[in-house]
Order: structure tokens, then sequence, then C-alpha cells
């Protein structure tokens, strides 16, 4: 099989995308957050001494994707036409649940920028809440699908 992000000399090398088909891509993505029962309430009752935990996560998970092939060497710099970023709570868990969603019309899919937006709001809220809970735990980043592009469309079960 041959390997995608190397040249015949073995180097890294971006994926040359520019004969694909432009086609209209979505991807979307989760995290978890799972932190104490007072660091939890705090950002519920949004009495957390940094501000606004959900607001912040938020926009930084936004900015997260949007700088995506600033972070991850090999990925296209994409014009994303939608970005939304989301939080479920979780009170029997003490968790939250970030989503994300990724959208444009291109030559690649967005899977990665829906993950480092989800990345980047889970570590934003990690940053916000330490003070409160440093053994917090992130876990479950994962894609819950795909559209667009010649591999098709995907949902996880």
């Amino acid at each position: 099989m041959a390997l995608t992000h190397i040249d015949s000399q073995g180097h890294a090398n971006m994926v040359d995308v520019t004969q694909k088909q432009a086609t209209t891509r979505l991807a979307r993505a989760e995290g978890v957050v799972r932190m104490s029962q007072s660091a939890f309430d705090a950002v519920i009752k949004q009495q957390n001494a940094k501000g606004d935990v959900l607001a912040t996560a938020r926009i930084a998970g936004i900015q997260g994707a949007k700088r995506c092939a600033d972070l991850i060497p090999l990925c296209h710099p994409l014009a994303l036409t939608k970005v939304s970023v989301s939080f479920e709570l979780l009170p029997e868990t003490r968790e939250i649940r970030v989503l994300s969603e990724c959208k444009l019309a291109g030559k690649t899919g967005v899977e990665m920028e829906a993950l480092t937006a989800v990345s980047v709001a889970t570590l934003t809220l990690f940053d916000m809440c330490k003070a409160q809970d440093p053994l917090m735990e992130i876990h479950g980043i994962r894609v819950l699908g795909k559209s667009g592009g010649k591999s098709g469309d995907w949902e996880r079960e």
C-alpha cells in the first residue's frame, strides 16, 4: 500500500489535492472532560473565578479548528464555512461532553479540524477549571461522523 504523505524519497509530503473535485464536506467530533463535583457546579452556576468557562471554551474550539493547519504539519489550510462547538452537561458523571462540527466546500476532509476544535475546547475547560480540580480527565476524543469526498459518508454507532 502506498503511503499518501510520503514522497518518492521517503520524506514527509503534503498530499496534492489539485485534481480532486470540490464537494461539500462535514465532520463531527466529540470529547469529554470529567471533573470534581465542585468544579462541575462552578461551571454550571457560572461561578468559576476565571469567568464564563463554556463561552471561553467555545471560542477557543472555534479558533482551534481555524488554526488546525498551523498545528498539524501535513494538514491543508482550509476555508471553513462553518465551525460549531457545543456542550452537553452530564451531572450524573460530572462530565462535560464537547461536540464540534466543521463544514466546507473543498477538496479535502475536515475531520482534523473537528478533532482540533474538540481538543482545544477540552484543554480550555481544563485550564479554566484546574485551580478547582487539577485531577480532571480528558478522554474519548473521536470523530463521530463525516460526509463528502470519495470515501463516502459514515456515522459512528
